[in-house]
């Protein structure tokens, strides 16, 4: 994305500072050695510093969505990276170096981001705004009197440009398929692996009821009524068995978690 802004740059500052003057506009290092070779006008836009715009940096994954609105994949979000340019002006007199230097600053503070029509390839694919600054004051940690001296040269005039670009290179994650209403199922009962269980569970619920001390022969929670019986059973006679008889409930319900 690096060449993009360049290109971008490029266009931008022949369209609307250089109109068509014969001044080149070059991004190499401007060393000692590159000056003493410097023999018609021309801007410089020297790229010196990459680092990353943590202000801008977001948590969490973005989806990605089909013709359907169905999520397809989610992927990390970009990341911006902040680019500064030295930017300076290259003539045979101080004066037309100011002036240039003005026209450059004039076109510069007009936008606060880098004009769509100029972004091609991936940044014009993005869609995302690219911002930047122009003739900010430096961080602390870093001055513009090192960078001259890395270079080895002489203290220039010079504007300090800063874009802050997305980059979305990150791995894409692919999601499983839709939750629908098919293939839900709900009901109640024991487990269904354990089948013996089942079947020892129904035995018991068939087993006659057995009479409570005290209260004749009303069934215990959870057993089947008694629908018959030895009329010569404990808890009185059959008529009084009969007579006192409540009806009991032995339906148990319990969640299955297995399949069917």
């Amino acid at each position: 994305m690096i060449h993009e802004v360049d290109d971008a740059l490029r266009a931008l500052l022949r369209a609307e500072v250089l109109e068509g003057a014969q001044i080149a506009v070059v991004f190499d290092a401007p060393t000692r050695d590159w000056a003493a070779k410097v023999n018609a006008p021309t801007v410089n836009v020297y790229l010196y510093d990459i680092r990353e715009d943590m202000r801008r940096r977001e948590r969490g994954l973005h989806n990605e969505y089909d013709e359907q609105g169905t999520v397809v994949a989610r992927r990390r979000p970009p990341r911006f990276f902040k680019l500064s340019y030295l930017i300076t002006a290259w003539t045979k007199r101080p004066e037309d170096e100011h002036r240039l230097l003005s026209s450059l600053l004039a076109c510069l503070l007009r936008y606060e981001a880098l004009p769509p029509e100029r972004l091609t390839g991936t940044l014009q694919d993005i869609g995302v705004a690219v911002p930047m600054t122009i003739a900010l004051p430096p961080p602390e940690d870093r001055s513009f009197a090192d960078v001259w001296s890395a270079l080895g040269g002489e203290l220039k005039p010079s504007l300090d440009l800063v874009i802050s670009v997305p980059v979305t290179a990150s791995p894409t994650y692919a999601v499983g398929p839709p939750v629908g209403d098919e293939g839900m199922r709900v009901h109640f009962g024991d487990r269904a692996s354990d089948r013996a269980s089942d079947r020892a569970r129904e035995e018991r619920a068939r087993r006659p009821a057995r009479a409570m001390p005290g209260r004749g022969a009303l069934p215990l929670y959870g057993a089947a009524a008694d629908r018959g019986g030895d009329p010569t059973d404990e808890g009185g006679s059959r008529g009084e068995r009969e007579a006192g008889r409540r009806p009991g409930l032995s339906l148990r319900i319990t969640e299955n978690r297995g399949d069917a």
